[in-house]
């Protein structure tokens, strides 16, 4: 079989691709993808417990890790003890974080809508129950 043949290289070429996209829209604002996915994935005003972080952006605990202290040193984000479990860490957007937030959103809908714009939604459906059968398959195995 050759590569172009197998279905993992497309979904890698087309993320590949997107992933470029966004870093370079980033760029502009001084972050990466990244940043942008995990400015993205902390809620606004609550904060978002640290636990809860990596599982919703498939990262790996030491990956986020690393992450956080870079959005830490940029002023991104603080760290608070949850004040109902002492022993939790809740993560919050900054001022300078939610405004960096409102850009990657904005970047994110416009992606989005361009593609809205250019494929119809019947192929967008088939799509999406095509890459969620995949994502099971992947998990089974």
């Amino acid at each position: 079989m050759k590569r172009e043949e197998t279905i993992d290289h497309h979904i890698r070429t087309a993320w590949h691709g997107i992933s470029r996209f966004y870093n370079q829209q980033a760029s502009a604002f001084g972050g990466t993808m990244s940043i942008g996915f995990a400015l993205l994935t902390i809620h606004g005003d609550e904060g978002t417990p640290a636990t809860k972080i990596a599982p919703q952006m498939g990262l790996e605990p030491r990956s986020l890790t690393r992450l956080l202290k870079s959005m830490e040193d940029n002023k991104l984000i603080v760290r608070k003890t949850d004040k109902n479990d002492k022993r939790s860490v809740r993560i919050f957007l900054t001022k300078e974080g939610k405004r960096k937030r409102e850009n990657a959103k904005e970047i994110v809908i416009r992606f989005n809508e361009t593609v809205r714009e250019e494929i119809p939604q019947q192929k967008l459906n088939i799509f999406f129950e095509v890459i969620q059968q995949i994502q099971m398959l992947s998990k089974k195995n």
